[in-house]
């Protein structure tokens, strides 16, 4: 697609609430547009250049044995309270109508640990390296570093189990 094409403009002014000089730049560009602190719009060369560092990502950790996966953002409150981690502030917690209670997705521990073991019924079944690339979800208190660390951004997660220390250090 030619620059004349694309229905975003150049900027030559940085953004007066902007204090991340990654995320000045890349609005300026006309890469992400901000829609409030912390929460990005990727626009189109912003996307063509994010999909193309996925797909590096991607073909990088497939080559060493990972297996890619799509988990939910939503997750329920008892996996969190196994671990005691649904104290932590930086989770979004929410409530259905049916009164059950729920968080966003800011890191995937809880989800996968429970899951890798539906399946792992060995020590033959190990190594396992399982990871996605998603969005995650911080109720950050002041939103700082543009796309690093916001509200709401783009994370690869790998996970590996291993049957023992030398088996992970090898």
């Amino acid at each position: 697609m030619k620059q004349s094409e694309l229905f975003t403009k150049t900027s030559r002014e940085a953004p007066k609430d902007e204090i991340s000089i990654n995320a000045q730049l890349l609005i300026r560009a006309g890469f992400v547009d901000k829609l409030m602190a912390g929460v990005y719009s990727y626009l189109p060369l912003g996307l063509r250049v994010f999909k193309k560092i996925e797909n590096i990502i991607r073909e990088e950790i497939n080559a060493i044995g990972g297996q890619e996966l799509f988990l939910p953002v939503l997750h329920p409150k008892n996996l969190w309270d196994q671990t005691d981690r649904w104290k932590y502030p930086e989770m979004f917690k929410l409530k259905s109508r049916g009164d059950k209670n729920y968080s966003l997705g800011w890191t995937h521990e809880e989800i996968i640990t429970p899951l890798v073991k539906k399946f792992v019924n060995s020590y033959k079944d190990l190594p396992v390296f399982v990871y996605q690339i998603q969005d995650k979800f911080r109720d950050e208190l002041r939103a700082k570093s543009g796309l690093l660390r916001g509200v709401e951004f783009m994370m690869k997660d790998l996970y590996s189990f291993h049957q023992d220390k030398k088996n992970c250090e090898d």
